[in-house]
């Protein structure tokens, strides 16, 4: 929905539970009208979240593409990626595995998780990066731990394979030629209504230690 809206920001978006584990799934099918009634009674609250844009430079164009939770990088035919990553132009690491995923604070909780990612409060703007499958050896060191990086600074992959197969909120692009891939947290914010009584560690609780 957010992204068939072109992550649009003068909308107001809900998450609704049909039965899936959805961590921003907030109010069931049967709460809507008691729902919509607070929404008419202003008793509800509204967080501004942060989104993802991503560029992609190739040797013939740069792509412009948002994410409301993750990008993963991986070589397009999964093999080892070597990925150089640098944050505002200074060398983080140069990565050696199957990929790296660049999730948001809301995705820290999605496909994130999967891969030992940390969970980060979703109204915070941060990016986080993820190692998966990270290779350690006598040749390759690599971080195992995922990194969290604030709103105000530039993650960039230079990839050592320019063949890629990029995946952002589960859409995948096989993009050839990549030179490099800028990612930031986008100026831009979504507006999510939440009931009143709304509390992250209680959607920890529920949705993950019960």
């Amino acid at each position: 929905m957010v992204r068939d809206n072109g992550f649009n920001s003068d909308i107001y978006y809900v998450g609704v539970n049909a039965g899936t584990l959805g961590f921003l799934q907030d109010v069931t099918i049967e709460q809507l009208d008691e729902f919509f009634k607070a929404v008419k009674e202003e008793k509800v609250k509204i967080d501004s979240l942060g989104i993802q844009e991503t560029n992609i430079y190739t040797k013939g164009e740069i792509i412009e593409l948002k994410s409301l939770n993750e990008l993963v990088i991986r070589d397009k035919d999964l093999k080892v990626a070597r990925l150089s990553i640098n944050i505002d132009d200074e060398e983080l690491e140069f990565f050696v595995g199957d990929g790296i995923l660049v999730s948001t604070s809301i995705g820290s909780t999605a496909y994130n998780m999967s891969f030992g990612g940390s969970i980060v409060y979703n109204t915070l703007h941060t990016l986080q990066i993820t190692p998966i499958a990270p290779l350690n050896s006598k040749s390759y060191r690599d971080l195992i731990n995922s990194v969290i990086i604030p709103e105000n600074k530039k993650i960039e992959i230079i990839p050592e394979n320019e063949n890629l197969l990029l995946s952002l909120d589960g859409e995948n692009y096989i993009i050839d030629n990549v030179e490099k891939i800028e990612t930031v947290v986008d100026k831009k914010r979504i507006k999510c209504l939440r009931p009143k009584g709304y509390s992250f560690s209680n959607k920890i609780k529920s949705k993950f230690l019960k």
